[in-house]
């Protein structure tokens, strides 16, 4: 396991150079706050870095419900059952492995590796513009219906999940990287995940923090980039 650290928040890579599986730990006054559950062997690497850090980990948010994002959710539950756990109110569907889409939605198919035995209940339900510590939530349909991600407020550090990946080059939730497809792979709606890289472009991060690949200090101009293509694929296809 790798461990990158930037000020208030620290990333634990999995197999970096070949399928990197990132966490993020960020720091707050009262503890530590886990966004997202990487692989079920990630647990032992989450827990050495709480007791590096020398706070509990009292928060666990989950971007959204995918199977490498959730991996070490009932482990982590059980070493810290005092952590509440956050989940999108939308992808609380998908952990319990409900696949099914909602009135309203593009009914494109959900795709990607979804729960079928988690054991752990979402203690709070997440909507646009809940904080939780420093982070504020925000609502980024596409990769997955529910996904959501999460801005710091101290640094403009934003965490995004899937909604872009910068392993191998950086790209749009569904924008395939011939050498690293599988986050396209596992998208659920193209359309709505440019809408919300855009909306993310719109926040002017300071630092980008992705599911898949390294963190990307003042990202503007790499996801302008990113979202150009993904505009051009999308009028192609139209």
């Amino acid at each position: 396991m790798r461990v990158t650290r930037e000020g208030h928040l620290s990333q634990l890579t999995w197999m970096p150079n070949f399928f990197p599986v990132n966490c993020y730990i960020i720091e707050e006054n009262d503890g530590l706050t886990l966004i997202d559950a990487a692989m079920p062997f990630s647990l032992k690497g989450i827990m050495e870095t709480e007791a590096k850090l020398n706070k509990k980990l009292t928060r666990i948010i989950l971007t959204h419900a995918h199977d490498d994002h959730i991996g070490a959710l009932d482990g982590l539950k059980k070493q810290r059952p005092e952590a509440q756990v956050y989940i999108s109110e939308r992808d609380s569907a998908l952990l319990r492995g409900d696949r099914s889409l909602r009135e309203g939605e593009p009914q494109t198919p959900i795709k990607g590796g979804v729960p079928k035995k988690i054991a752990t209940k979402p203690d709070v339900l997440l909507h646009e513009g809940d904080t939780i510590g420093s982070l504020s939530a925000i609502h980024t349909p596409g990769h997955t219906p529910g996904s959501m991600s999460f801005l710091d407020s101290r640094s403009g550090a934003v965490i995004v999940g899937d909604a872009l990946q910068t392993f191998r080059g950086t790209a749009v939730a569904g924008t395939i990287i011939p050498l690293f497809p599988f986050p396209a792979m596992a998208t659920w709606n193209k359309a709505q995940a440019l809408n919300s890289a855009i909306k993310l472009l719109e926040l002017s991060p300071a630092l980008l923090a992705v599911g898949h690949g390294n963190l990307l200090k003042a990202p503007k101009q790499e996801m302008e980039k990113a979202i150009r293509k993904a505009q051009m694929i999308q009028d192609r296809s139209n």
